[in-house]
């Protein structure tokens, strides 16, 4: 994501209804409680029945806007037990020891989680085999457009976000991973681990030119949607929820997958951080309970993104995850740019250059 990420059943009852629910704060964890540090829309109810059911309500939820924001917050004491980082942040929490290992044994869908997601290097586990992230879900970051306001032909590469004729019509994330996602394939760069500083210079200089038709870096689904819903953006480069929560308010938008460059994909998971306070077992519970197969047919109808219960996804009806675009893991990757993990010295020019870019700088 980076990873960012995702939300409501297609209205925005469900974003009241999650609110109405769970406890967002900025306190430490309870000892007899649990606090789950995650991305904004995540504290859906219908994401953990099952945990909702065992203790009687939601865990406590404090929210951030991207993976480095936690990652500071987190290095300046910040306390809690769950977090949702994505793939390309895992080393760099890992070698901060901000997290700890999973004890597997007490993750009911550890061996469930899709073959896909597990023959990924460094992802849920590290070489010498300690567990240290559960996947949870994953998904795309793509060229999202008004179908209204925009032709096909128009977005048919993604140099169209620099495309003068998207001033001020244009919105990308506030976010380090999908902004250098999106420079590194507009500039023909599938590999982004292999990024050389040339190329890095390149992708740098697309992104300032992309910074001129920026009306808006969005920092969660619900901003970007209002503001493609009132027709003030033309042209996201958003998530697959964006797309799929306003199509199911009617408003004509749609995900452009076959531009000429292509897309990123990513997968995020759950860690445990070191020095939380809040109750193991509870824990062990949201883990089991965010990853139930029960899970995956909304997270798939609702949300638009893939689940990681291998059982769970089977599931679902073909035709919709055919339609989602997620009949295949091995399939839904090719063409994209993943979003691995990156080498930290590369991904500390990435934070630096981007601050200066929104700058105007």
């Amino acid at each position: 994501m980076s990873m960012s990420i995702s939300h409501r059943a297609g209205t925005f009852f469900t974003v009241a209804m999650a609110a109405a629910l769970s406890v967002s704060t900025a306190l430490p964890a309870r000892a007899d409680g649990l606090t789950v540090f995650d991305w904004s829309g995540y504290e859906d109810p219908a994401f953990f029945p099952i945990y909702i059911e065992k203790h009687g309500g939601p865990p406590d939820f404090a929210f951030f806007g991207d993976e480095e924001e936690a990652f500071q917050k987190l290095r300046a004491g910040f306390k809690a037990d769950v977090a949702h980082p994505c793939a390309q942040s895992l080393p760099k929490w890992r070698d901060a020891g901000m997290i700890e290992p999973l004890d597997t044994t007490r993750l009911t869908h550890w061996n469930d989680v899709l073959p896909g997601l597990k023959s990924m290097k460094d992802l849920m586990t590290s070489a010498d085999g300690t567990a240290w992230l559960i996947p949870y879900e994953w998904g795309n970051t793509v060229l999202t457009y008004r179908t209204d306001l925009v032709k096909p032909e128009e977005v048919a590469s993604l140099k169209a976000f620099a495309d003068p004729k998207f001033k001020d019509r244009v919105s990308i994330g506030d976010n380090v991973d999908d902004v250098y996602a999106l420079a590194a394939l507009a500039i023909g760069v599938k590999d982004w681990t292999q990024m050389t500083d040339e190329q890095f210079k390149e992708a740098s200089e697309f992104l300032r030119e992309v910074h001129k038709n920026v009306r808006l870096y969005w920092t969660d689904n619900t901003e970007l949607s209002q503001a493609m819903g009132s027709g003030e953006i033309d042209l996201a480069w958003a998530w697959n929820e964006t797309a799929v929560t306003l199509a199911a308010e009617g408003v004509p938008v749609a995900m452009k997958r076959d531009t000429a460059e292509g897309l990123s994909t990513w997968v995020c998971g759950y860690v445990r951080l070191k020095g939380g306070e809040g109750n193991v077992d509870q824990l062990y519970d949201y883990l089991n309970a965010v990853t139930d197969p029960a899970v995956s047919k909304y997270m798939v109808e609702s949300w638009g993104y893939g689940h990681s219960n291998a059982k769970g996804m089977a599931a679902v009806d073909a035709a919709v995850l055919k339609e989602k675009g997620y009949g295949d893991v091995e399939t839904f990757t090719e063409g994209t740019l993943f979003q691995s993990p990156l080498p930290n010295e590369l991904r500390q020019k990435m934070i630096a250059e981007f601050e200066k870019i929104k700058s105007g700088y």
